[in-house]
């Protein structure tokens, strides 16, 4: 699968009008089919890490290679298109429509490429919403729980079968039982695939089911 080994460079993060950096990132290498967690404090700086690393934000300074290709310099339109083709990403606010159903808010990615999604495409949007136990597949967002919410995200990111999945708290609005269930799937799935996983996470249990995880502190990761 292309598009999933990352090496980062001298990657700086500051605010616009900010003398200090919000993060330095000398190195961080992660293989193809890798799996990496990211841990830190609230206001740490993790959701804008993984912003940086999906070319949703842009760093101050450094390198993001993506398969050898560095995504920092590109026009914001190239990065979009990189993003569709390559990223699967799971908010901590899932980013739904309310006013779409379940099936047609996974369906979401693949309305970019075409105006009606086929057949195949709508079969394995079900079948994703039944892996992460929703079954009312008609039912508008506006009504679903936080929980709801955040198992079709789940199904949504991964519709396009990603190269890179990247998840931001995946399971905090979960029970502790689909807290399992979400981690099991999406460590099952991510591997079916071969894509390379970040997730930022404070859950121990999901974190060390990582490669390996890191903590983002005090402006460094370590």
């Amino acid at each position: 699968m292309s598009g999933s080994g990352l090496h980062v460079r001298d990657l700086v993060l500051r605010f616009s009008g900010q003398q200090q950096a919000l993060f330095e990132i000398p190195v961080l290498d992660l293989e193809s089919g890798g799996r990496l967690g990211i841990r830190g404090p609230s206001g740490a700086g993790k959701t804008t890490l993984l912003h940086c690393l999906a070319g949703i934000a842009v760093p101050a300074a450094g390198e993001i290679r993506w398969a050898g290709t560095d995504i920092c310099p590109q026009p914001p339109a190239e990065r979009d298109r990189w993003r569709h083709r390559q990223v699967g990403l799971i908010f901590q606010d899932f980013h739904l429509i309310d006013g779409l159903s379940a099936l047609d808010n996974v369906l979401l990615p693949a309305c970019f490429d075409r105006w009606r999604p086929g057949a195949e495409l709508r079969q394995r949007a079900g079948d994703l919403l039944n892996a992460v136990g929703i079954s009312a597949f008609g039912r508008i967002a506006a009504l679903l729980s936080r929980g709801e919410k955040q198992r079709v995200a789940f199904a949504r990111a991964l519709l396009l079968r990603p190269a890179i999945v990247m998840a931001d708290e995946p399971t905090a609005s979960l029970d502790p039982d689909h807290r399992r269930q979400i981690g099991d799937l999406l460590i099952d799935l991510v591997k079916a695939q071969g894509a390379t996983l970040i997730v930022v996470s404070h859950e121990v249990e999901l974190l060390a089911r990582m490669d390996r995880f890191l903590t983002l502190q005090n402006g460094g990761l370590r």
